[in-house]
């Protein structure tokens, strides 16, 4: 019986162990799925967020890559359209080319620079509310600078300090600016206007054509580099003249010489081609065409623009009065950010490293004071003279904030003077050349314009403005 009973118990036993493992094997399995399930889990996670990410990464190409036909798209259409008003109201002279005229004018201009009714870019970018709220920015940083100054100002000298003297410096001596400039302004309108009908009256009546043009041609380069050229120079250094009175000057002078410069140019062809064909009357543009031309926010000259119907006046003031904003606001910028660090660098003996420091601490202050430059001047000064004038095309820069390369920066910055670059120096080298030197002639026209700035920092550095700033 206890035998029995033994094997009985050590049967029970064996059952136990036997139902423990299966057990425990139940139970590693049941661990080792949830694992496999969790690694599974973890695995669809990683793949969902990569195929998230693709999508995403697919949307922003397909995005840009819309954009860019959009665009593509659009500037055909514009160009199209131009084409098709270029027969009515585009038109540049005062009566429409003979077959010869448009052959001689084709062979050196091809097609011409047209002018269509359009607003400018910011202008239609403001009604978009949020383009406005960038605006509100600015003017919201503006007042916190001129807070900012009057409380420094008040902790500082115990009173509040509104005297601007640095505006007053920067535009000293300010009636010889505008004496000279009326001066230059009346040279520039008499002088070529004046050659220009003396030289289409003796070429349409005497047989020595090349030797009157030689005579006219001299004369012209002796006033331009004389009485345009060297005279404001001398006037610039001769009286010192402080920063914004030395760039007033300097800048209409470089305006004035580009204008006469597209008043020859744009008449001379037209001219000498009639008075080649022995017309009995040759069609010498009109002096209130030519006057008009010197105001208008171009420099390519036409003998008509298109024209809006009415002047809106209170665009012409809310116009001026921002320029007037953002002459203060450069104002505040350059004192609260840029004297500091100028009178910490004069206070001391010469050093690399705070001169280093000096500059790259300046740099965001620059870069502010530059976009300042191009909203107060490209963007409202030139608007305002255009609504007065009635100045229907108003493309003065396109959407240089979106260049991808320096090409396209240089073409759409400043497009008043790309024009003038692009019709008189790029395609007239290549008309000359018969357009067989691309790269050379896209290199003239950087050196004309590096010219022209170094004539800037030129005259600057020779007037020791840098220096007074300075000290």
């Amino acid at each position: 019986m206890e035998g029995r009973r033994g094997r009985v118990t050590h049967r029970g036993s064996l059952k136990e162990v036997n139902m423990r493992d299966r057990d425990g094997t139940d139970r590693g399995g049941d661990v080792h799925k949830s694992r496999n399930g969790s690694v599974e889990l973890d695995r669809n996670m990683k793949e969902k967020l990569l195929l998230r990410k693709k999508a995403e990464q697919l949307k922003v190409d397909l995005i840009q890559q819309l954009d860019s036909q959009l665009n593509e798209f659009v500037d055909s259409l514009m160009d199209e359209s131009h084409g098709l008003g270029s027969s009515s109201s585009l038109s540049g002279s005062s009566r429409p080319p003979t077959d010869k005229e448009g052959t001689k004018l084709g062979s050196s201009h091809g097609q011409n620079k047209q002018f269509v009714v359009r607003r400018s870019l910011l202008d239609e970018l403001f009604e978009v509310n949020h383009i406005r709220t960038i605006y509100h920015m600015f003017i919201a940083l503006l007042i916190l600078f001129i807070l900012s100054t009057l409380v420094v100002d008040f902790i500082d000298e115990g009173r509040l300090v509104l005297h601007f003297d640095l505006l007053v410096f920067a535009f000293g001596q300010f009636p010889l600016v505008v004496v000279s400039w009326i001066c230059m302004f009346v040279s520039a309108l008499v002088v070529p206007f004046a050659l220009l009908r003396w030289w289409a009256g003796v070429c349409s009546s005497s047989h020595h054509r090349t030797s009157y043009t030689l005579i006219a041609v001299t004369l012209l380069l002796l006033y331009q580099s004389v009485g345009l050229g060297f005279l404001p120079t001398y006037i610039v250094l001769r009286n010192s003249l402080p920063p914004a009175s030395c760039f007033i000057l300097i800048l209409e002078q470089v305006r004035l010489l580009m204008k006469v410069h597209s008043f020859i140019r744009e008449n001379v062809p037209r001219l000498w081609s009639s008075g080649k064909a022995g017309s009995a009357s040759v069609a010498v543009p009109h002096l209130n065409s030519y006057l008009y031309f010197l105001f208008a926010p171009t420099l390519i000259y036409r003998e008509r623009y298109p024209r809006n119907p009415c002047v809106r006046w209170s665009y012409v003031a809310t116009k001026l009065l921002q320029v007037l904003g953002c002459l203060f606001y450069a104002y505040y910028v350059f004192v609260r950010l840029c004297i500091p660090q100028f009178r910490s660098v004069s206070s001391q003996l010469f050093d690399l490293r705070v001169m280093v420091l000096c500059i790259f601490n300046s740099i965001l202050p620059g870069a502010l004071i530059l976009f300042l430059a191009f909203f107060a001047f490209l963007h409202c000064w030139l608007n305002a003279f255009a609504e007065m004038l009635r100045f229907g095309d108003r493309m003065f820069y396109r959407d240089w904030w979106n260049s991808t390369s320096f090409a396209n920066y240089y073409r759409t910055w400043n497009v008043v003077v790309h024009d003038w670059l692009y019709y008189y120096v790029y395609r007239d080298f290549l008309w000359m050349t018969q357009k067989r030197f691309r790269a050379t002639a896209m290199f003239v026209v950087f050196t004309v314009s590096a010219v022209v700035h170094e004539k800037f920092a030129e005259v600057f550095l020779m007037n020791n403005v840098l220096i007074l700033l300075l000290v």
